[in-house]
């Protein structure tokens, strides 16, 4: 029997779509936590060092997101109007353009990237090993890349639960390649930092396999035709890069700015720098329901617009919004009461903990406004306006890197108040965003 294409909005339709989703992104997110934990023991400049590499990928990272974001609205869209044979060809269309966006990173990370770091990295040996651990990492971006289309494809044809058999495969690659590859175990050379960057190549191409395995034996192949006549068709690229092209500048800006800060958290030297590695931790490892649930809102509201119920919209991102700040709360408060737990994983000492643990509290408060405000931002994303998501995403961005600027460069004062810009940032995008659905001027959109 043919799996059903198109979405209710009960509480158990979006929890089927969003568990499997977090269950997904919180597998390479542990792996990079643990990827952490091995590289803080290694040593606090090996984790100082891991900020700046970590979130100049995340620029990559981001930008196959914001495609994956808009493909996935667009698959959505389709199988919401039960129009199966328009999807294989969109997703022909999305791998296309990946590929393509994946070698110009590649190109960009050895050309240009090093005058970039030489240009604002103050420590000779954090630059060193930033440009010979990049040089190394940027060539997952491919495999990466098209894993995420493959994502795109599974949850907009409400499949999501098989995404956890390829992450769960990339993940288990990872670890043991880190491991092995970090500290030279099981007969494999010992690369220290470097090994991370190999590690994370070959689990990504693992990643990428498995899945398409996963998608031949479920017969996902064949029902789409997805490998079967592909040509480029310059009018659904077009289509396409309208819908994801405001989302990758979107998610490129975001994980600049964040760039950008962690530039200037080197300037205040190494240990608040490392500090700073395990924040971004809390974002990507605990911050997997909400990424979750944003997506299950991008997917859902697109869906159930193809179904030609807009009316059901508000109702539906209320519902996946409160799911979602449950579970951010618990989170939180569990955060503030074992802040020592937390930290204690890193392997820096309890002096290391007690300068981050002030931090943290602020970080926890921001990751349950994260909660709510990805929702509503996600959700427009569903409704096919992406182009108010960029600007949505701009101002805030503006605001955050002005701020954070100010606090970090200007006035010297400490992170702390640093990482309060992500208080700032995340309840203007939430509120903007709330405020544009309300409205309702995204009921027009046609995509």
């Amino acid at each position: 029997m043919a799996h059903a294409l198109q979405v209710g909005t009960s509480y158990r339709q979006i929890l089927k779509i969003a568990l499997p989703i977090s269950m997904a992104l919180f597998v390479p997110q542990l792996n990079l936590i643990i990827n952490t934990i091995f590289l803080g023991h290694l040593s606090e400049q090996a984790l100082a060092t891991a900020s700046i590499t970590g979130v100049y990928y995340l620029i990559f990272g981001g930008i196959g997101f914001g495609l994956n974001n808009g493909l996935q609205a667009l698959i959505s869209r389709r199988a919401g109007e039960n129009k199966p044979k328009e999807i294989g060809t969109i997703f022909q269309q999305g791998v296309f353009i990946a590929v393509c966006i994946g070698m110009f990173g590649i190109a960009f990370t050895y050309l240009i990237a090093p005058l970039i770091f030489k240009a604002t990295i103050q420590s000779s040996e954090i630059y060193e090993d930033t440009i010979s651990f990049l040089n190394i990492r940027i060539l997952g971006l491919p495999f990466l890349y098209i894993y995420q289309m493959r994502n795109a494809l599974l949850v907009g044809i409400n499949r999501s639960k098989l995404l956890i058999i390829g992450t769960a495969a990339e993940a288990a690659a990872n670890v043991f390649l880190d491991y092995s590859l970090i500290y030279g175990k099981f007969g494999l050379p010992q690369m220290g930092f470097n090994g991370a960057a190999v590690a994370s190549i070959i689990a990504e191409f693992v990643g990428m396999f498995v899945i398409f395995l996963v998608v031949q034996a479920q017969g996902i192949s064949k029902q789409f035709s997805l490998f079967y006549g592909f040509r480029y068709n310059k009018e659904l690229t077009v289509k396409i890069l309208q819908l994801s092209g405001p989302l990758i500048f979107q998610m490129a800006i975001s994980v600049i700015s964040w760039f950008f800060f962690y530039v200037l958290v080197e300037h205040h030297g190494q240990t608040n720098l490392a500090i700073s590695t395990t924040m971004r931790n809390v974002f990507g490892f605990f911050g997997v329901f909400n990424w979750a649930f944003s997506s299950a809102a991008n997917s859902m509201v697109s869906n159930v617009i193809g179904q030609g119920k807009k009316e059901v919209v508000v109702r539906l991102i209320a519902k996946i919004m409160l799911l979602s700040m449950s579970i951010s709360i618990v989170i939180c408060l569990l955060l503030n009461l074992f802040p020592q737990v937390y930290f204690s994983v890193f392997g820096q000492g309890e002096d290391f903990a007690r300068e981050g643990i002030p931090t943290l509290r602020i970080v926890s408060i921001a990751l349950v406004l994260m909660s709510s405000s990805t929702v509503w931002l996600n959700a427009i994303t569903g409704t096919g306006k992406s182009n108010i998501t960029f600007f949505i995403e701009l101002i805030a961005i503006i605001v955050y890197c002005v701020y954070a600027y100010v606090v970090l460069e200007s006035m010297r004062w400490s992170i702390t108040w640093g990482w309060s810009s992500e208080l700032i940032y995340w309840t203007l995008l939430g509120g903007l965003s709330f405020l544009y659905i309300r409205s309702g001027r995204w009921k027009s959109k046609v995509i």
